[in-house]
This record gives structure tokens, sequence and C-alpha cells, in this order.
């Protein structure tokens, strides 16, 4: 099977306890992983850790990763800034006693959903490009491990700043920039560059990706996890519940839209209206959800800065029990049909 592994900050915490899950339960061993951001992270931990010792090896690494995440937000003011839905230790907190520059940087991450910015830019307030993610990541992967030896493949997105494309980094050249590419916030930190080429965080453009599982010699299954919910049951009404929102449905619609395709391609193969070429290029899509609605519907974008370990442990715990629920309900469809009506529910 593979799994698409959406990014959302802190919220990450959720997709590791998912993992968690899976791999303890062992019925399932990932093929291939797909990411951007905190997914992004969460793929590159998992296939580090299974390179070295399996399914425990990427549990370890996973948890070694999200404490090292914790560990690098009370340290340094520029821990609270990671990810395209944001990260670090209560905000608030953060950056009480920073300064000018500093609180310019939280109203710039507090209200990066609704597309407000306030005249500065990274170059000018984090001038030496701080990011304690990086040491976060190389300290917990092993991304010479992952060059030589992954045992699954990866695909990892990034937004090509100049051309507006979508870049997928594979694990033969994975690097820790990379991954720090593909959680770039261009509000919050200067481009990543890499061969010459500036990127930005991939979620802008795919959340996860979703394509790379199509065309690939990999299997019909595709798990998503994704923590940004999709359905809310009232209509927001204050200015941080409509911001909340906002960024929901943003960060959302990357992955409604492959699914929109994917959905398309599958009815084409259904109703047999390919040619024989066409058969030969596509493979109906087998997909399956462990979906943040109703396990993260009280967090509002502002959790997604806290990584305060008891928090993290909490996002992780209640991963473990959406996976356990969903090992119960749908793994049996795994190889026969998809588990989640992608038409109905999503489009």
């Amino acid at each position: 099977m593979s799994l698409a592994l959406q990014g959302g900050g802190a919220h990450g915490a959720f997709e590791w306890g998912v993992l968690d899950a899976l791999l303890e339960d062992g019925r399932i061993s990932p093929v291939a992983l797909s990411g951007v951001s905190a997914g992004a992270m969460n793929a590159c931990a998992c296939a580090s850790g299974l390179a070295k010792g399996g399914h425990d090896g990427a549990r370890s690494t996973l948890e070694a990763f999200w404490r090292a995440v914790s560990d690098a937000g009370p340290h340094n003011p520029f821990g609270s800034m990671i990810d395209p839905t944001g990260w670090g230790k209560t905000i608030e907190g953060a950056f009480a006693d920073a300064n000018p520059f500093l609180k310019a940087a939280q109203s710039m991450a507090s209200s990066f959903a609704g597309g407000q910015a306030i005249g500065l830019s990274p170059y000018q307030f984090n001038p030496f490009n701080l990011n304690p993610l990086r040491a976060a990541l190389t300290s917990a992967v092993d991304f010479d491990k992952i060059r030589a030896d992954s045992p699954v493949k990866l695909f990892i997105g990034a937004t090509e700043v100049r051309s507006g494309r979508l870049a997928i980094f594979r694990e033969s050249d994975l690097t820790v920039d990379h991954v720090l590419a593909s959680a770039c916030l261009p509000y919050l930190f200067q481009a990543v560059e890499i061969g010459g080429e500036a990127y930005w965080d991939g979620g802008f453009l795919a959340n996860p990706p979703l394509w790379p599982m199509f065309y690939n010699d990999l299997p019909r299954d595709v798990l998503v996890i994704s923590v940004n919910p999709f359905r809310r049951a009232t209509t927001p009404h204050d200015a941080a519940s409509i911001l909340d929102r906002l960024n929901e449905i943003s960060f959302n619609a990357s992955l409604v839209a492959e699914f929109r395709a994917a959905a398309f391609v599958n009815r084409l193969v259904e109703d047999d209206l390919l040619n024989a070429r066409g058969h030969a290029a596509y493979k109906p899509v087998r997909f399956h959800m462990i979906c943040g609605d109703g396990w993260l519907d009280n967090e509002s974008v502002t959790s997604k800065f806290n990584t305060d370990w008891t928090f993290l442990t909490e996002l992780r715990d209640r991963g473990r029990e959406a996976a356990h629920q969903w090992l119960s309900n749908d793994l049996k469809a795994v190889g026969r049909h998809s588990s989640v009506d992608v038409r109905a529910q999503f489009l």
C-alpha cells in the first residue's frame, strides 16, 4: 500500500500516531510514501527508521523526530516558525518578550491563512535564515541511509518559486534541504535554494501529492492521512474562526482537485472508455482515508504552532485511535475496493 501524508504543522503529530499504530499492527507495510511539510518529515522519518530497523525502527525514529521538534520549541523564538500552517511553543508566549521584528513575524504567521502581510520579508526579520527544523531532522533522520538504501519510494513535494510548478523529490536524491524546501513558508523563511532553483512549501500545489502514486509501478491501494478537516458543522462568524476555516479549505483544495482527477480516470477505466494505450497507462486507484475530521475539530490554526510535548503526544494518541478504528472497519477493503467514496464525499 502507498501512503499519502498531508502537511499541517504540529497537527502532523496526529499523523505520527496513525503511522505508529499501523506499524505496530504490522498488517500494512508501506511501499511508497508521499508528503509535503509535516507530512514530508513524517515520511522521511518513517523511511529512515524502516531502513535501519523495520517497523520498530520506524516507530522509534518518528518518536525521536517529534521529541526533537518539541525540544527545539522553547529555546529560540524562531522555533515557532516552521511549516506552512505553523509550529512552535505556544506562539503567544514564545514571542511575549521578543523584539518588534519577531512580533512582526508572529503577526505574519498568525494571519497567514487570511493572506495578510505587514511589509517585512524573512530576508529582513530573519536575515540568518534560522530554522530549528534543520537540527530536528538531522538528529533523527539518516538521509545518507535513505539515499543509499530506502526500503520505500518517497515523493516529497515542493513548489518551484519561479515557475510555479510542483517539484517531486525522490529518495535517491533526498537531503535535509529538500525536506526544508517542502516546508518553506515564504512569509517566514527565505526560499530554499537547491541546484539553482528556489523552492517554497509544497502544500500550495499538492497537499499531499497523489499523482506520483498513479504513474509509478506501485500498489493500487492508496491510504491518505489528512489533518485539515474537510467538513464543519457550523458556519464561522468571528474573525479567528473565519481564518481557521479559510486555512482548512485552502490547504485541502489541491487534494480535492487530485481526488477529482483520479475519480474521473477511475470512471473511464470502469466504463471501458479507454483505448488500448490508455488501459496500459492508467490503472484504477482504490482510495482509503484516515481523516482529521472529528479528531482535530476542536483545534484551531494557532494550535498548529504548539509543540508542547504533552500536546503532541495527545495528538499522537488521537491518531493511534483513528488508525485502530480504520484497521477494524476498513482494512478488509484493501486489495478489493475503495473504503472511501471519493465522488460522494469530496466532489
